[in-house]
């Protein structure tokens, strides 16, 4: 009898061990969508879009309703995504071509090496956007790096930039899948390589015509940014993008399913070109957007649903935010705008994607981590920035001085227990940044726009400019501006 008490005593005391270990150290998603907007979920007031998935995951987690990207475009809130330092501290850090050299350092510490410190094997599948390589001229037929697995993912399988500019191709780990050696792949962003017909000088190829911007080589019935030619076999299809990143994200969590993971899964959805899979077409009410935004809820149910299979819901931590607020005609004659309706992308808020209004940086932004995090709604402010210094204090992983500058722990507001969270934060827009101080925003003069102030905590959608009644504030909040840039 006693032989078998202490039989039980064991294995109570093993699966105790194993329960705790779990929660220190929970496998990790950030689904990273891009382009969308604070309004484009249900679980955001959304009702002319169905999104199940993601409202799903609200309900199981921390829904904040001040969540913020660093910037209002899409390179740059990824860098600081990266490396917990605001974008615009580093000169030419703002959206990169296809063929830019990497910008986030390789001896630096960075979100998935934080990971790595902790014990974890780390993972992108998706849209990277950050640079390959050392130099704007590269071999594209050879191995690129340095690239995301030199700045701390044990895998990466991804496009180079954004689906509207060359070069269409998928790399797995440094290089270009599917390529066929003797079809040398040419990438230029300035001059026109190769014989390939453009947007520009055949229109009656393309099945989605540019408004602006979008007519220069043709991949897929569609002009690109850039000019390129070579790969035709390795070139993906937009059809087949969501599917593809979902079946990489999938096969990673699969086999790493016995061991601590991070994976950063960056949707490709709903970013230009909005050209979803054949199943989603035409099943919204507001044309490829709206299809777009179908999709990209498809993935996170399936992403879900995967979890829950194979007994690891309980014990990962999914974060879902967007890189920047929404667009509606970014370069391509998809109908967004004409099929809008009442429909709000940035909800309540003010601006869009690349404005320093709260609708540029004012994301989506959801945390479910059962077990650590109730259910609930955080009205505390968040921003990405700060998901390096949080998981390295959680991980007990030192941060070095003078790296990471402007990322914050606030590990007890990403769990629900400090309903405040930042007190001061700076939002960058296309080449303007704004201050945020206790409830206040500050807008400094940007172009023909006068200084601009709002008490966003009665103001939220920044409707009323308050800079003239009250210019103490605009010298406090200038001054505060003035420390933060200068802090290094």
């Amino acid at each position: 009898m006693m032989i078998k008490r202490i039989g039980f005593l064991l294995v109570l005391f093993s699966a105790m061990a194993g329960s705790l270990a779990a929660q220190q150290r929970p496998n990790v998603i950030l689904i990273y969508a891009d382009d969308l907007g604070y309004g484009d979920l249900g679980c955001y007031g959304a009702t002319a879009i169905k999104t199940p998935n993601v409202d799903a995951l609200a309900e199981r987690g921390l829904r904040f309703t001040n969540g913020h990207t660093s910037s209002a475009t899409c390179t740059p809130s990824r860098y600081a995504l990266m490396t917990g330092e605001y974008p615009w501290r580093e000169k030419g850090h703002n959206i990169l071509p296809g063929d830019a050299a990497l910008i986030v350092p390789t001896d630096k510490l960075t979100l998935p090496k934080v990971f790595k410190q902790a014990g974890y094997n780390t993972g992108i599948v998706g849209k990277w956007h950050l640079g390959l390589g050392d130099r704007t001229e590269k071999d594209w037929n050879a191995r690129i790096t340095p690239g995301p697995n030199e700045t701390g993912f044990d895998y990466s399988f991804i496009f180079p930039a954004t689906a509207d500019r060359v070069p269409t191709v998928f790399m797995e780990n440094g290089r270009v899948t599917g390529l066929d050696a003797g079809d040398t792949i040419v990438v230029n962003y300035k001059t026109k390589v190769g014989d390939e017909p453009t947007g520009r000088e055949n229109p009656g190829l393309l099945k989605l015509k540019a408004s602006h911007g979008h007519d220069f080589t043709i991949v897929n019935g569609i002009g690109r940014i850039g000019y390129m030619t070579g790969g035709k076999l390795a070139r993906w299809t937009d059809e087949e993008l969501a599917p593809t990143f979902l079946t990489k994200a999938k096969q990673f969590i699969e086999n790493n399913r016995n061991k601590p993971f991070f994976l950063y899964y960056a949707l490709a959805d709903i970013h230009v070109p909005r050209m979803p899979a054949t199943m989603f077409k035409g099943k919204s009410s507001m044309g490829l957007r709206g299809d777009a935004i179908l999709q990209l809820d498809w993935a996170v149910g399936e992403i879900t649903r995967q979890l829950k299979t194979l007994g690891l819901d309980k014990s990962t931590v999914i974060i879902f935010s967007s890189d920047n607020g929404p667009v509606l005609d970014d370069g391509y004659q998809d109908g967004a705008v004409e099929r809008v309706g009442q429909h709000k992308p940035a909800g309540p808020y003010r601006g869009w994607k690349t404005d320093s209004y709260e609708g540029g940086t004012r994301v989506p932004f959801i945390i479910s981590w059962p077990g650590k995090i109730k259910p609930g709604i955080s009205h505390a402010m968040v921003n990405q920035v700060d998901l390096l210094a949080s998981f390295a204090g959680y991980f007990k992983i030192p941060v070095p001085e003078r790296e990471a500058p402007d990322s914050e722990d606030l590990l007890n507001a990403f769990t629900g227990k400090d309903q405040k969270g930042r007190v001061i934060m700076v939002e960058e827009g296309f080449n303007n940044l704004a201050i945020v101080k206790d409830g206040w925003k500050y807008i400094p003069a940007f172009r023909k726009r006068p200084d601009e102030l709002f008490h966003l905590t009665v103001d939220p959608g920044e409707k009323t400019n308050l800079a003239a009644e009250h210019p103490e504030k605009i010298e406090e909040l200038q001054r505060a501006l003035r420390q933060i840039q200068e802090k290094r």
